[in-house]
Formats: C-alpha cells, sequence, structure tokens
C-alpha cells in the first residue's frame, strides 16, 4: 500500500502544481485592477492617492496665490471693460482693489482644483487606453473644475463687486450682499461660471498635457521650468481667447446684484446683442488672452517646479533605496 500511495501523491502534486504557479502569476494582476489608492504595475511606481492629493493642494495654492498677485490689475481693467454698457468710461483707479479677500478665495480654489485634478488624472490614464489620454485629461479637468466652483463662485462674486466700485472691503461685500440678496447672492451667476469654467479647465490643461506628452516623446527628456511656462502661455492663451463670450456672459449676471437686468443665460445672450451688437461678446479679449496667458504661463511653471520638489522630498522606498 505504500508504493500506491506515494504514486497517488505523487500524481496529485504534478496536477496540481501547475494550477497553483498559475494562481500565483494571476494574483498581481488582480491587485492591479482593483486597487484606487495604490496601483502596482511591473513598469510603474505606485500610486499613491493621498500623497497625490496633498502635492496637488500644496503645488495648487502657491501657484494660484503667485499667479493671482502679480496679475490682478490686468484682471480687473478685463472686469471693467466687460461691465461696462455701452462706451462707458473705464477707470484706472484701485486696480488692487479686492486683492486680499481674492486671495483668501484663490488659495483654497487652487489648492482644491489641483488637489482633485492630480489624482483623478492618475487614476483616469491608469483605466483609459494611451490613445485616449486627452479624454483623461479633459475629464479629469471638469471634474477638478466643479469641485473647485464651490469657492471659487462667492470669491468671483465678490472680486468683481469690489473690481466695478460697488463695495470696498471684501467683509462688507460678504455682509451687504447676504444681508440683500441672500446666500444666493454670493453664489450669483453660477450656471454661468460653470458654463465658462467647466470648458475653460478641461481645454486647457487637456491641451497643456497634451502638448507636454508630445514634446516630451520628441525631446525624449522632461521638460525644464521654461518650456513648461511657455506651453502653459499657448495653452492659456488660446483657452482664454475661445471662452471670452462665456466668460462676458458671467461677468454681467455677477456684478447685476438686485438690479436683475438680465434674467439668466440665454436673456444675458440676447440682450446684450441687441442692445450692444455681437461684438461686445468680445469684451475684454485683449486683456484677457493677456492676462491668462502669462497666467498660464507662471501657473504651469510655479506649479511644476512645486510638484518637482515635493516630489524630491518624498520619502524613498526601499527599492528604489537599493537601486541607487
Amino acid at each position: 500500500m505504500a508504493p500506491l500511495t506515494l504514486s497517488v501523491d505523487v500524481k496529485s502534486s504534478s496536477v496540481s502544481a501547475p494550477d497553483v504557479s498559475n494562481r500565483v502569476m494571476q494574483i498581481p494582476q488582480l491587485r492591479t485592477s482593483k486597487g484606487f489608492a495604490s496601483v502596482n504595475t511591473q513598469d510603474e511606481k505606485p500610486f499613491d492617492f493621498f500623497r497625490t492629493l496633498f502635492e496637488g493642494f500644496i503645488a495648487g495654492g502657491t501657484a494660484g496665490v503667485v499667479v493671482e498677485t502679480a496679475l490682478y490689475p490686468i484682471d480687473t481693467i478685463k472686469t471693467r471693460l466687460q461691465a461696462a454698457r455701452g462706451g462707458g468710461k473705464i477707470v484706472l483707479k484701485g486696480l488692487y482693489s479686492g486683492l486680499a479677500g481674492n486671495i483668501a478665495g484663490v488659495l483654497p480654489a487652487s489648492a482644491l482644483f489641483v488637489g482633485v485634478y492630480e489624482p483623478t488624472k492618475q487614476k483616469l490614464l491608469k483605466t483609459f487606453p494611451d490613445h485616449l489620454s486627452a479624454v483623461a485629461h479633459l475629464t479629469a479637468g471638469a471634474i477638478g473644475g466643479l469641485a473647485a466652483s464651490l469657492i471659487r463662485v462667492p470669491t468671483e462674486v465678490i472680486k468683481q463687486r469690489m473690481q466695478t466700485g460697488q463695495f470696498t472691503s471684501a467683509p462688507s461685500a460678504v455682509r451687504l450682499i447676504a444681508s440683500k440678496e441672500g446666500f444666493r447672492g454670493l453664489y450669483a451667476g453660477y450656471r454661468s461660471f460653470l458654463l465658462r469654467d467647466l470648458p475653460f479647465d478641461a481645454i486647457q490643461f487637456c491641451i497643456y498635457e497634451q502638448l507636454c506628452l508630445g514634446y516630451k516623446r520628441a525631446a525624449r527628456r522632461e521638460l525644464n521650468d521654461p518650456e513648461n511656462a511657455l506651453i502653459g502661455a499657448f495653452a492659456g492663451a488660446l483657452t482664454g481667447a475661445v471662452t471670452t463670450p462665456l466668460d462676458v456672459i458671467k461677468t454681467r449676471l455677477m456684478v447685476q446684484g438686485s438690479a436683475k437686468q438680465y434674467q439668466g443665460i440665454v436673456d444675458c445672450v440676447q440682450t446684450i446683442v441687441r442692445e450692444e451688437g455681437a461684438s461686445a461678446l468680445l469684451k475684454g479679449i485683449g486683456p484677457r488672452v493677456l492676462w491668462i496667458g502669462i497666467g498660464g504661463s507662471i501657473f504651469f511653471g510655479v506649479l511644476e517646479s512645486t510638484k518637482r520638489t515635493l516630489a524630491q522630498r518624498r520619502p524613498k522606498t526601499i527599492k528604489e533605496s537599493k537601486e541607487e
């Protein structure tokens, strides 16, 4: 009986051994497809969701504050051009009016946008095939813009009311808007804001990311800060020009206050075209393209530089330490 028992054991082990090896080989694939916070592949580093989120917050907030501080006067001129009815005179006094209050909103809004955009982009790039990377960038930009709009809109309403001389300080603006128009007054023009910013964010970041990918493939190296800034300027200027009519509509709805000159997006467009002509929808396009072009250069330059600095400060993994 002993030889019989031995032969049965050998046979069963020879049959089960391949099965075991197959199962072992399949385990990493299952983990790779199901993981979210950390996705491991043979050729790629782990995707740390929370670290990417944190670094996005820091990089986005830094870039947003630098851009807003540097280019606020151009934004003020653009806003006053768009808000003026007919041939109204543009006052150049107080070009930094509302800057402090605006930075208080820009900092968390920019941080939230990039903080949401970066991990969303990384996850979508791992989900979509390579030839659909543009879809991943477009989608991530729109999702980041939607999240940031919760902070951006009240900030934009207060900023533009101050830029057009309706208020002298951010606290008084918040208090008076809330008392006269209610909480909804702080979100005046919210739908028109989304109509402008979701396409803007999606298009700008898609153009930037795609140009960077193409440049990297052509140059076969990582981009430096001046190259990132140049691509960011082009992406910002092009997107700013295309979305100018949406920006004019958003501005008119936000600064009208309780006067209610316009009864929504469609009525705003019809009224502007009827009273001022279709060309009024392009008001402020020069300052807007200049502002967003330079802003894109500064934003993406600072963003990539900050992301690189944060990446260099990450604790090294055991594998990376051995490779060195």
